[in-house]
């Protein structure tokens, strides 16, 4: 996919209402999923797929006005949805979430942490800002979501669940040095969780996403874009519904015997090639 076509990338609301999913069309009914970042994206196509195979959805996220677009969009499918805008880097703001999901749905069952952010630049030149502000929402707030779900599960004596998307780090990632450690973070955050609240019978899963097709893609160089289909061995991108599916299997009662577990979905990236989120310096050139 060349950079002229950017317009292109991504599903639109009609492909997420009507592409096939793997998963039983039932397989999520009488539960409760709340998904973080689902204003576009993997977050908006994990929202979709949860309606669609039968959950109550709760999504968050910092723009209202496109959270509020996808509600509208669930809603035409029928689904029951709470939309409450929230930066998860504020646990107060975390905490009225997921007070709002009580009141309105009685709590939830699985959470997808999904937001997060980071922008291209070489580490040598971050700013302590902008280092912080992606550690900040990449690993505090996904830590914030995390401990506020596992608290409510507890005090309820009920079961849950928590998959979090991280970045596909096992070979680091030129140019977004700031993500790759707050999702390593998440990562051996999520291994150590998931023996320690094991006894409270929750799961914690990660999915590891490499190049998707998503609107995001607009952040990186058009050479880092036009490269990063052949960073992997399938020399293409991924899809927002590869992810969606999975997300499903762990969280849900599919995947009731894994925790604790890092589910790749990155074409072989992290087997082959050399992906780079900036503009690869000519040293690196053959």
């Amino acid at each position: 996919m060349s950079p002229e076509s950017i317009e292109a990338y991504g599903r639109t609301d009609e492909e997420l209402a009507t592409l096939p999913i793997a998963l039983r069309a039932d397989i999520l009914r009488d539960t409760t999923l709340l998904v973080s970042g689902a204003g576009g994206g993997i977050g908006k196509a994990v929202a979709y797929w949860a309606a669609r195979l039968g959950a109550r959805v709760v999504i968050c996220g910092r723009d209202a006005g496109r959270l509020q677009a996808t509600a509208e969009g669930l809603r035409r499918l029928g689904a029951e949805v709470l939309a409450q805008p929230a930066s998860i880097r504020d646990p107060e703001q975390v905490a009225v979430l997921f007070d709002a999901a009580s009141d309105r749905f009685g709590g939830i069952d699985i959470l997808v942490n999904n937001a997060g952010g980071q922008f291209p630049q070489a580490a040598i030149d971050f700013s302590v800002k902008g280092w912080n502000a992606v550690i900040d929402t990449n690993l505090n707030g996904s830590w914030h979501m995390m401990q506020a779900a596992a608290r409510r599960w507890r005090d309820a004596g009920r079961p849950g669940s928590i998959v979090n998307v991280v970045t596909v780090i096992w070979r680091g990632m030129p140019g977004i040095a700031h993500t790759c450690a707050a999702r390593a973070g998440v990562i051996y955050l999520s291994k150590t969780l998931a023996v320690e609240w094991a006894p409270l019978n929750i799961r914690v899963n990660c999915v590891a996403p490499g190049v998707i097709s998503t609107d995001g893609m607009k952040v990186y160089p058009d050479e880092a874009r036009r490269d990063m289909p052949n960073t992997n061995p399938m020399k293409h991108f991924g899809q927002v519904d590869d992810v969606a599916d999975m997300v499903c299997y762990l969280g849900g009662p599919a995947g009731r015997f894994v925790t604790g577990e890092v589910v790749t979905i990155d074409g072989g990236a992290q087997l082959w090639g050399d992906q780079w989120a900036i503009s690869k310096p000519d040293y690196f050139r053959v």
